[in-house]
């Protein structure tokens, strides 16, 4: 079994406010042996020593809200456009780059087609190509003319959602998935103003049986969900029938966020805010200016899902980073600029944003699963990134990737730049 002790390093644990000098021994895929402060760990023969040369070694990156089948197209119906084969192999780059960027997990919010995301993660898993440990969704569950759904009576569009109407239908649909080897079942109770007005994010366009009928056959056949639920009336839907992952909640009423925190343990909720943010200030090229923007409700949703998230991190509700990067003005690569958002828009210390993309989102990662991931703990699994800099006093040094020499992913460097 291989050995490595990780000596001269400023530690990150994954929940603290500080980082601490230690040092940390791997052995195989898990961490097996930390010490702080002056104590040192034995140098047993075989095993192979790392300097760190007071680098930060701090947990792998978790991103609870991943589109990795996404292209960074304009439009959702230009990523549905992509011929499947194409979109394998953009999917694979994908794959290669988070983990490249330190992301050493990711929990899958929406595959652009049925299979691409279970296929990834196998192929993954059997160590056929580079990435980081992946749940694997369904496409986002939408309804007739809800987000997700691009068809025209005129002729046949294809949609990046899977539509279905009635519980029946949604019931069959769930089973099939789960069948192919999906870990996540994701669907829309919720518009957005993405639909470019078409249904905004304050409207619920699925009926009470049919999101019983969704969480009810998910979780009984051993499966996790997650709801797109801008609308407060989504954000009920998904404490009342168990959704874990909670995606925007932006316009959830104070009545809900203090529903929702009485029930904290049991979700995770992610609001993508870059999508809002990027899309008001930052989509000019792409003909969606700030006009546009407030036009079609995104600042709105914005400036609500910034409010909201301040008031569900004061009541300890566990708001996580990241989520809905993949297009144009959103690419993949920049996910980490989420962190900074989190200490600007929504009013979180550096740490703590720290803590949500790692601890936290281990815990997102890990379920009820028992497995363990996301600290620098004994026992937990050695997914591990060497760090150029003190990501608690520079927030932003993780938007670039060459300030992180070393990913280690289940005690194996994917990348060694020491």
């Amino acid at each position: 079994m291989s050995a490595t002790l990780f000596t001269n390093v400023t530690i990150f644990e994954g929940t603290k406010p500080k980082c601490e000098p230690g040092e940390v021994l791997v052995e195989g895929d898990r961490i097996t042996r930390v010490a702080t402060g002056r104590k040192q760990l034995p140098r047993d023969s075989g095993v192979e020593v790392i300097d760190g040369a007071g680098k930060t070694l701090m947990p792998g990156l978790v991103n609870p809200h991943c589109h990795f089948t996404y292209n960074d197209a304009v439009s959702l119906a230009d990523i549905t456009a992509l011929p499947v084969e194409e979109n394998m192999l953009v999917t694979m780059r994908n794959a290669a780059t988070y983990l490249d960027h330190g992301f050493t997990a990711v929990i899958g919010m929406a595959s652009a087609k049925p299979r691409l995301e279970l296929v990834a993660r196998n192929a993954i898993n059997k160590g056929q190509f580079p990435g980081p440990r992946i749940l694997a969704c369904t496409p986002e569950y939408t309804v007739s003319g809800g987000v997700g759904d691009d068809s025209r009576l005129d002729r046949f569009v294809p949609s990046i959602g899977l539509v279905c109407n009635g519980a029946e239908e949604f019931r069959k649909s769930v089973r099939q998935m789960i069948r192919e080897g999906v870990d996540i079942v994701k669907f829309n109770n919720a518009g957005d103003s993405f639909t470019f007005g078409k249904v905004g994010g304050e409207c619920n366009p699925m009926t009470e049986d049919e999101v019983r009928a969704i969480c009810e056959t998910t979780l009984n056949l051993g499966k996790r969900v997650a709801a797109h639920a801008h609308a407060d009336s989504g954000v009920r839907q998904c404490i009342k029938y168990g959704v874990e992952f909670i995606n925007h909640a932006t316009f959830a009423t104070d009545a809900t966020i203090e529903l929702l925190a009485k029930h904290a343990n049991k979700h995770f909720v992610t609001p993508a805010i870059a999508a809002r943010y990027n899309t008001t200030y930052e989509a000019q090229a792409w003909g969606i200016t700030e006009e546009v923007a407030t036009q079609i409700g995104n600042k709105r949703e914005l400036e609500a899902g910034c409010e909201n998230m301040q008031k569900m991190h004061k009541a300890g509700i566990r708001v996580l980073p990241f989520g809905d990067y993949g297009f144009a003005w959103i690419p993949i690569g920049t996910d980490c600029r989420d962190l900074e958002h989190m200490v600007n828009l929504f009013g979180l210390q550096p740490w703590e944003a720290l803590r949500a993309a790692t601890a936290y989102g281990g815990e997102a990662w890990a379920g009820s699963s028992g497995e363990l991931l996301g600290r620098i703990k004994a026992g937990y699994l050695a997914d591990l990134l060497l760090v150029d800099g003190d990501p608690i006093k520079e927030i932003t040094l993780l938007q670039d990737k060459n300030r992180i020499p070393g990913v280690m992913k289940g005690g194996v460097f994917h990348r060694r730049a020491l």
